[in-house]
């Protein structure tokens, strides 16, 4: 029979306003009883955030520094990257605090900054996938790749590959993944993955991309042991950041005081990076509020979701970066 936190859970969890929204975050930290992430203590691990100069990201990488974890920044200016960093190091007093300068959509960064990361850490506990913001203009990266799909699927593929051994020495290490509720709306394609020009639309993309990430999430655990590196993926409801400022005004407007702010959106991030027990207890879970959730929520994204998607999914990755990734 189901306890009473099930229950209330299930009941803000249906109409998904409430559910996204600050309501459900409020809700579930009571009834849930959650611990409080201030009493993590993180010294002696490392933690990768990418796109942690503003939002979310940042909120995760100031979280994990204050517990006293190693915390590598990337962002794509460094200037701003190393700003970010100053501001950390003197909020928090911690000086185990760095940067790692990349675009995540270019494929060539993404190998130099690992490159890069690898000289500098020979184990890595924590590589977390946070980078990537929603266009409502249609741009490509350097070798052609649709910018959305570059930065938030294929340079987060790559960067994972190529950071295995260091996430293997922590044992487990964890890979997390930011994703987006709006991935709900949209079914697993890799033939319409990059939307052409004349029927792009800023949301749409960012849904699709979004999908292929919680889809990939899954496919990850599936090949690699659990007990090397576990792999975890989250939204984080509808939160109030500086991307959702610039690109969804009109949504912003109308919920307003229900959006999240940067601490509720990011607790169940910085929740998987930080506790020891339910977060590497599984692999290849998608997560809201400190609990496992269904990828699909309408049965028309479910039946898109087949094998022969997600394989050709993963092989259009594979393509994409190269001869980074083990041939499982």
């Amino acid at each position: 029979m189901p306890d009473f936190s099930d229950i209330v859970d299930t009941v803000i969890e249906v109409p998904v306003v409430p559910s996204f929204t600050k309501i459900g975050y409020a809700v579930r930290s009571r009834v849930d009883d959650w611990e409080d992430l201030d009493s993590y203590d993180l010294h002696g691990r490392t933690f990768v955030v990418t796109g942690s100069t503003s939002g979310l990201g940042r909120y995760t990488a100031r979280q994990l520094a204050a517990r006293g974890a190693h915390v590598v920044l990337n962002g794509r200016s460094h200037d701003k990257t190393a700003g970010v960093r100053d501001e950390i190091t003197a909020d928090t007093g911690s000086t185990e605090v760095s940067i790692a300068v990349a675009d995540m959509g270019e494929l060539d960064q993404v190998r130099a900054m690992a490159a890069d990361l690898t000289s500098r850490f020979e184990r890595i506990d924590g590589l977390l996938h946070n980078a990537g913001a929603l266009s409502s203009e249609r741009r490509e990266n350097s070798t052609g790749i649709e910018a959305t799909i570059a930065s938030q699927v294929v340079g987060p593929f790559l960067l994972t590959s190529l950071l295995l051994d260091q996430l293997r020495a922590a044992a487990p290490g964890r890979v997390i993944t930011m994703s987006s509720g709006g991935m709900y709306t949209a079914g697993l394609t890799v033939s319409q993955l990059q939307m052409p020009e004349p029927q792009y639309g800023g949301s749409e993309q960012y849904a699709r991309a979004k999908r292929a990430q919680v889809t990939l999430n899954e496919m990850w655990a599936e090949r690699v042991p659990a007990d090397e590196v576990v792999f975890q993926a989250l939204h984080p409801g509808w939160a109030d950041t500086p991307g959702v400022e610039a690109a969804l005004p009109t949504f912003r407007k109308v919920l307003g005081p229900l959006l999240r702010s940067s601490a509720e959106g990011a607790d169940t991030m910085v929740w998987l990076a930080a506790d020891d027990g339910e977060p590497v207890a599984t692999s290849g879970e998608f997560w809201l509020d400190r609990r496992t959730r269904s990828i699909h929520k309408i049965g028309t994204t479910r039946k898109t979701d087949t094998p022969e998607r997600r394989a050709e999914l993963w092989n259009w990755c594979v393509e994409q970066t190269g001869d980074a990734v083990e041939p499982w």
